[in-house]
């Protein structure tokens, strides 16, 4: 940031050093002001691809798994990603063993819509007024009930304990 015009530099007689009278005046006024300069702001980061290289790249990609899918080969990505979780492999075993696909896939689909209108009447319920203090109320004392029947004394903790392993086996089924 080269000025075009010169800058009046002056020689002091008491020591041989330079002395710049206008930055001299700047600093003096700068002190005397009440205002302060904020800093600026450091340019914008440099994106190292443009979103059209980006797409262009996207593209290929898929370009490439489709012609490896064509020929019969497997594209490379899939055969170089890492191997699939216990819990999804356990999942895929099931679902190949289920006979009645359109069945399960049916009962999953009518449980979304039976949670999405229970979702919607809950918080219909939870508009009206006093229902939502009296159902808290009433749910309050459930918990303090079951809590007082079934956890407070140890003959009871244990009756409780082989009712849900009873009921877990029937579920289950025992192998």
């Amino acid at each position: 940031m080269a000025s075009s015009t010169s800058t009046p530099l002056s020689l002091s007689s008491s020591s041989s050093t330079l002395i710049d009278t206008k930055a001299a005046t700047r600093q003096s006024a700068a002190a005397s002001s009440q205002w302060v300069a904020l800093p600026t702001l450091p340019p914008p980061p440099v994106q190292s691809q443009s979103r059209a290289a980006k797409t262009t790249a996207y593209c290929r990609k898929i370009a490439r798994n489709v012609m490896a899918m064509a020929t019969g080969e497997a594209p490379a990505e899939v055969v170089a990603t890492t191997e699939l979780p216990e819990i999804v492999k356990t999942i895929q075993e099931s679902w190949d063993k289920v006979e009645d696909k359109y069945a399960v896939t049916s009962l999953a689909l009518a449980g979304g819509v039976a949670l999405l209108a229970s979702s919607g009447m809950i918080s219909a319920i939870d508009r009206l007024p006093l229902v939502p203090g009296v159902l808290e109320l009433v749910g309050i004392g459930y918990t303090a009930w079951f809590a007082y029947k079934n956890l407070v004394f140890k003959p009871d903790r244990e009756v409780l304990v082989q009712k849900i392993k009873d009921t877990y086996k029937e579920i289950i089924g025992t192998s």
